[in-house]
């Protein structure tokens, strides 16, 4: 470990941020995004991300974007959002945080954890930003996951 975190953590949480990027940009749904960009393309982006993270997040985005043929949607909770928006680094932390839980809880392989956890009912509660359901405890969020409801 070189750093404040695994390597592969890190790798990880550039890996949902920059998810989250292309969703912002394209107005899709996360969910959408990931299954777009398929298991192969997200294996390449967590693999390479030391190197991806070097480069500028426009260009990166651009060239997965265009590679998956990911079109504009009409999902945008960036314009809707009432209060400070969180940015798509504070966002990649979110999912970090719950697909390593979801690797610890359910043994599962990173990449598997990480459809799962962006093809759950926790992910449109997470992309809601006008609550603050993406606030909650790391544990909060994982335990709704887990448990398949919001206590």
């Amino acid at each position: 470990m070189i750093g404040r975190e695994d390597k592969k953590e890190n790798d990880l949480f550039f890996t949902c941020s920059l998810i989250d990027y292309i969703a912002r940009k394209t107005k899709n749904k996360r969910a959408a995004v990931v299954n777009a960009l398929g298991k192969t393309t997200i294996e390449k982006i967590y693999d390479l991300a030391d190197i991806y993270h070097s480069d500028n997040i426009d260009r990166v985005s651009d060239d997965f974007i265009e590679a998956a043929n990911i079109t504009e949607g009409t999902f945008d909770n960036i314009s809707t959002a009432k209060y400070a928006v969180p940015s798509h680094w504070d966002i990649g932390k979110v999912y970090k945080r719950l697909i390593l839980g979801i690797v610890k809880e359910k043994d599962m392989g990173i990449i598997d954890a990480l459809f799962a956890a962006y093809n759950s009912f926790v992910s449109d509660k997470i992309e809601d930003f006008n609550s603050s359901f993406y606030y909650d405890a790391p544990q909060n969020i994982l335990n709704a996951y887990l448990d398949g409801k919001i206590e």
